[in-house]
């Protein structure tokens, strides 16, 4: 050890240690640090080489003397520093010539010194100082060595630490927001961008890159980019076979890669052709097993990923996936909303047809029995007995034509089956939860205990819900709240669906269910009208029970299947 007569050791030690409140980049320090070792003890050269605890090997983190091409790792044993890293001791090699363990990385150094970093019998890594004379470094160079390098070592544990729990506030904070920000995005695009910007962001990196993994077709394309200046991402459909993605892909697991210039990974098609990207972490976005797409960030210099970022990163893909595939979901949700409106439309012409045709059938009654008991006395061979078989033949025709609308504007018997009237409420409510959503109407609705069995034809049960729940919305246009009650009155079932809007009308207050009454822009007046007809139809009644400037409250009534209570 030295001595404290030794006139370089205070002012070294009070430099290195003046790092720890200095810079807060353990990077920055280590480039410090090696600038004060080659000043304290005037080596030409000089590297500080940290121990990476997933391959084992060291790898060279900052140095001086040597071109950037003699970056590389070594295993423990491997010349003075892998020596010094195995043993966990130091070596003082005056003349490198006379040394079998030596690895020749520059033509002009001729004596060389390493110390081990270590606290607590952790190694985390060796100083390497290079000298050009032969005997340029004396024993007790060596000792003072090994003292900055304890001292060298606390620095960065400390920075380390000290960065690990701001690293793990941003982490976590990130998170949250983030987490609460995901599941409100029903628009894949916007969470597409979210997701890659939030995660740029807490790996504070250079870029960030979003793609998705098409199964059917084995390719990915990127949908999204973050990055703190232009980066070009790559386009189009990408052969996930020529893509660096694939192993995340295939194997669901996080890769990490030191150096992407290095030539292993030139022409991979997913890596933007920007030379000033280094590092890249790939996380796949995982949902119940199935990878989504691959979520990649980049440093713009060597950059070791330690555990604390790669869960972080996982957790906010995981966030992600989850999110995608309930954007995705909600998205099929609106089809069917879609199909619905579609099928309303249907049944609306349907019905009006069907009321058309029962007005027709009247006169068309009429016009035969008046035809068949003209008893008109025409001579034989008179034309107007062809006529006469026409006019018959077409009366026949309409009322054939009649029947048959009025025939197929019935349920068919056989569609109606038993049903729990709480489970359509629940399967109509999950149809329109989206658009609730949008329009901020909240719902309370609580299954009863019992089950209130009807026989219906579901289908149109709930184009009647859908009538009285968009009803609902219209009238709630700033949102508001919506109330569903079940219950159960003389072996009859009622569910009340009450409403926070600005009421109906006093003037068509009393003939809301008429067909073509509306008093909302561009509704054909038909809904209630349709609903009213269907409950008829299933031998159930609607009624309005109140309506005001709190809102208004619709009934509608349904007879409990028999044999059921």
């Amino acid at each position: 050890m030295s001595t404290p007569s030794d006139p370089r050791a205070l002012p070294a030690l009070y430099r290195l240690s003046s790092l720890a409140g200095r810079t807060g980049d353990p990077r920055d320090a280590l480039d410090e640090m090696l600038d004060i070792l080659l000043d304290t003890f005037g080596a030409d050269a000089g590297s500080i080489a940290l121990l990476n605890p997933t391959t084992g090997q060291l790898e060279t983190e900052v140095q001086r003397g040597a071109p950037d091409t003699a970056r590389f790792a070594l295993k423990p044993g491997h010349g003075v520093t892998g020596w010094c890293l195995l043993n966990a001791r130091s070596l003082l090699v005056p003349d490198v010539g006379f040394e079998p363990r030596y690895i020749a990385v520059r033509a002009a150094t001729q004596c060389e010194m390493a110390a081990p970093m270590h606290d607590e019998d952790h190694l985390m890594g060796v100083i390497d100082l290079e000298s050009d004379r032969a005997e340029g470094f004396a024993p007790a160079d060596l000792a003072l060595l090994e003292r900055l390098a304890q001292e060298a070592t606390h620095v960065v544990r400390q920075l380390w630490r000290t960065r690990g729990l701001q690293a793990k506030a941003r982490q976590l904070e990130t998170l949250l927001t983030t987490g609460q920000s995901l599941v409100a995005k029903l628009e894949t695009q916007q969470l597409f961008a979210t997701l890659t910007r939030d995660a740029r962001l807490m790996m504070q990196a250079r870029a960030c890159l979003l793609f998705i993994y098409d199964t059917a077709t084995a390719t990915i394309r990127c949908v999204a980019t973050d990055s703190a200046d232009l980066i070009v991402a790559p386009a189009g459909e990408l052969p996930v076979a020529t893509c660096l993605a694939a192993s995340a892909l295939h194997t669901r697991r996080q890769l990490a890669v030191a150096d992407i210039q290095s030539p292993d990974f030139q022409g991979v098609a997913d890596l933007p052709a920007d030379l000033s990207l280094r590092s890249a972490l790939l996380t796949p976005l995982l949902y119940e097993g199935e990878a989504l797409g691959v979520l990649v960030v980049f440093h713009d210099r060597l950059h070791r990923f330690d555990d604390d970022e790669k869960r972080a990163c996982l957790t906010l893909a995981s966030l992600g996936a989850v999110a995608l595939q309930n954007a995705r979901l909600y998205a099929r949700v609106f089809q069917s909303e879609e199909t619905l409106r579609k099928n309303e439309q249907l049944t609306t012409l349907g019905l009006l047809a069907a009321e058309i045709a029962h007005e027709i059938r009247n006169p068309l009654t009429v016009l035969k029995l008046l035809h068949g008991g003209l008893g008109l006395d025409l001579a034989p061979g008179d034309p107007r007995h062809t006529d006469l078989r026409v006019i018959n033949e077409k009366l026949d025709q309409l009322e054939g034509i009649v029947l048959r609308v009025l025939q197929f504007g019935r349920a068919p018997a056989e569609l109606h089956s038993r049903w729990s009237l709480a489970d359509i409420v629940h399967d109509t409510l999950v149809l329109v939860r989206p658009k609730l959503a949008q329009a901020r109407v909240g719902v309370r609705f609580t299954p009863p205990a019992a089950p209130f069995i009807v026989d219906a034809h579901k289908g149109q049960l709930q184009q009647v819900l859908l009538n009285l729940l968009f009803n609902s919305m219209d009238a709630m246009p700033n949102g508001g709240e919506l109330v569903l009650t079940l219950g159960v009155e003389h072996h009859t079932a009622f569910l009340d669906v009450a409403d926070t809007g600005t009421g109906i009308p006093a003037d068509i207050r009393d003939r809301v269910f008429h067909s073509f009454l509306t008093s909302r822009p561009g509704g054909t007046g038909l809904g209630l009208a349709i609903a009213k007809r269907i409950l008829e139809s299933h031998h159930g009644s609607i009624a309005l029970v109140a309506t005001g400037p709190a809102g208004t409250i619709m009934r509608v009534c349904l007879p409990l299947a028999k044999n059921t209570s």
